[in-house]
């Protein structure tokens, strides 16, 4: 498993707040400037746990399966998050349209469809069929 993540500092940010935005959903990465870039890489399943757990607190599991497998391309997918909604930890898709630009996320895996099926299982009423871990 391989996960970067992304975000640009716009000239109106401050990075400090997009490095806080980051972290409320990928606590333990490792963040570096890159440019006009924050960036941050992990191998660890770990550093999925904050997001893990978010999907399942604001119950949004099909929504977030559903942009997993619509944005996968062979053995990797990308999600974009809104960087003000994750500065207060929560989680919301985007498709990039925000005016201070995506956090985006880009997973990788030999199989991926399991580390989706870890991040997001399949629900019925709302709830996890079966839980698996990774």
């Amino acid at each position: 498993m391989r996960l970067r993540v992304e975000a640009e500092v716009r000239p109106t940010e401050a990075q400090e707040k997009v490095e806080v935005a980051i972290r409320k959903i990928f606590p333990t990465l490792e963040l570096v400037r890159v440019g006009n870039s924050v960036v941050g890489e992990s191998t660890d399943v770990g550093s999925l746990s904050r997001l893990h757990q978010l999907l399942r607190q604001q119950a949004i599991l099909d929504s977030a399966r559903s942009v997993m497998l619509a944005r996968k391309r062979g053995g990797s997918t990308q999600i974009m998050l809104n960087k003000q909604v994750a500065f207060v930890g929560k989680v919301n898709f985007t498709d990039g349209e925000s005016p201070l630009g995506p956090i985006v996320a880009t997973l990788e895996a030999p199989d991926l469809e399991r580390l989706i099926d870890y991040l997001a299982p399949r629900t019925r009423e709302g709830k996890p069929i079966r839980e698996i871990t990774y």
